[in-house]
């Protein structure tokens, strides 16, 4: 019989996390993970000899002494990744149409504020108030700032107040409060919804420094995959979960869509708790908490191009870049379809570290589910010639877009290679092909802030809708998660004392 300590279910990036925690620390642990190759938004593949990433494009926070990379010590990382320090003077750089100007992200505070107000010199208490916010907000998060506090949430203010209004209450400028919100896209952000925490610390991360990495993150999750075997812990592809048997109100087993059953005394989930909650009889959960769960609102999902460029053609530029079609970042993700894309995120990738050209572009925008509902019941590859016409519409009218800011980069073109929202969904296994999960709302937090604990006494839930997605977020969410078992007070110390 398969029997485990604890059962975890996927192999995205807090699933990992947590199974390498609790396998280090003695447990059984064994990860169910649905497809054939592990790690979630950690995968890459290869086109042309090109390495993409699917979801992790640059990390932050991860100078030596920095809050990911002390994480990251811990989980033995940091000696084995292959990472490249992004450009420091501009490693995002934010841009608009009709504007000449481009708008540059520099790592360090000092540096940030002296290069923002370089284009915005009336500006400089503004920017001196922003950031005071943004490190004051991550400074109050213990964990977020690698010090061990019981209380691990956000202040309430910090989770009912928007960003947007807070961009309102220090400047008039509106073009500066755009360039401020113009990364909006790792956060999903809407106006009227996204928290000031939110952008905050994603935000803050990101200014302290930003790598990317050399050869694609895919190499996190085989480097915890590698630990949490040689911790005797099980990883098991191909193996999709399609019920949590509850008896006497406590998991029993996990059933795999062959019938195969995993019993164990606590299980762990780093799928969406919608999907969780869905592999469950809803008679056996509390109404209400079971309606909250199922209805919660979930990020906008989107559209990829994979760009293979021809050789030494277009020069590599050590950035991302994030580019609107309007002075008004928050429309993005509302589009109407005739307008589509308004925004695109490209992000340059170069074969070895030091060559001159790139060899591939990841461009990234928006797109809503209902754009591709009509194929929703279909599998990958088996969609049919309407979606491959569909696909291809949209890269055309993509490229489009993109030779407004960049005339005639058709012509660097190799192959050029797409996903839908639909292709999120499958991959990740979100139902809608969200882009980070549950939505972070600040008119009614408690609807969109999900705790490790569930209403089920040996259920947890991991990954990026415990806490806050992104990389920096997941692991402090791996974390909270295992201390449910350990305690943080413990657990913290222990990786405290790895440093």
């Amino acid at each position: 019989m398969n029997k485990f300590d604890f059962v975890i279910i996927g192999s995205g990036l807090g699933g990992l996390q947590t199974a390498y925690i609790l396998s280090k620390e003695g447990f059984n642990v064994c990860v169910l993970e649905k497809n054939k190759k592990l790690g979630g938004v950690t995968q890459n593949f290869v086109r042309d000899g090109v390495v993409f990433d699917t979801g992790i494009h640059y990390i932050g926070s991860y100078d030596k002494g920095q809050v990911l990379h002390n994480y990251f010590k811990y989980f033995n990382l940091t000696e084995k990744l292959l990472v490249k320090k992004m450009d420091e003077n501009a490693f995002d750089v934010v841009s608009f149409d009709n504007d000449e100007n481009e708008y540059a992200y520099a790592n360090g505070y000092d540096n940030f504020r002296r290069t923002i107000i370089e284009k915005f010199p009336k500006e400089k208490l503004a920017l001196e108030k922003y950031t005071a916010i943004l490190q004051e907000i991550s400074n109050s998060l213990p964990l977020f700032n690698f010090e061990y506090s019981n209380n691990v949430s956000p202040k309430i203010e910090y989770i009912t107040h928007g960003i947007s209004d807070f961009l309102d209450s220090i400047t008039k400028n509106e073009r500066l409060k755009n360039v401020l919100a113009g990364t909006n896209m790792l956060y999903a952000g809407e106006k009227n919804k996204t928290p000031i925490y939110a952008h905050s610390v994603i935000n803050n991360s990101f200014i302290n420094s930003s790598y990317k990495f050399n050869g694609g993150s895919e190499q996190i999750a085989n480097e915890l995959a590698n630990s949490i075997k040689s911790f005797g812990g099980t990883i098991l592809t191909r193996t999709e979960v399609n019920k949590l048997e509850i008896t006497e109100r406590k998991i029993d087993f996990a059933q795999t869509t062959t019938g195969e059953k995993f019993f164990a005394d606590n299980f762990i989930s780093n799928i969406h708790p919608k999907q969780t909650f869905g592999l469950i009889s809803r008679e056996k959960v509390r109404k209400s908490y079971y309606n909250r769960v199922v209805n919660v609102e979930n990020t906008i999902s989107y559209f990829n191009l994979y760009i293979t460029l021809k050789e030494n053609s277009f020069e590599y530029k050590n950035s991302n870049y994030f580019h609107y079609k309007e002075n008004n970042v928050w429309v993005a993700s509302s589009y109407s379809i005739g307008k589509w894309p308004q925004f695109f995120m490209f992000i340059p990738t170069q074969k070895n570290a030091n060559d001159k050209y790139a060899n591939g572009v990841n461009v990234i925008t928006y797109m809503k589910f209902e754009e591709v509902q009509k194929w929703a019941d279909t599998s990958v590859n088996k969609r049919g010639d309407e979606y491959l016409a569909f696909k291809h519409k949209k890269e055309e009218q993509f490229l489009d877009a993109i030779e407004l800011k960049l005339p005639n980069f058709r012509k660097h073109i190799k192959n050029v290679y797409s996903s839908t929202p639909l292709t999120v969904r499958d991959y990740i296994g979100c139902g809608d092909g969200s882009m980070y999960g549950i939505m972070k709302n600040f008119n009614n937090p408690l609807s969109s802030y999900f705790t490790p604990k569930t209403k089920v006494p040996n259920l947890l839930l991991t990954g990026q809708n415990t806490v806050l997605h992104g990389v920096l977020g997941v692991t402090i969410g791996s974390v909270l998660t295992s201390s449910e078992v350990l305690g943080l007070e413990y657990l913290f110390n222990k990786i405290r004392n790895t440093i």
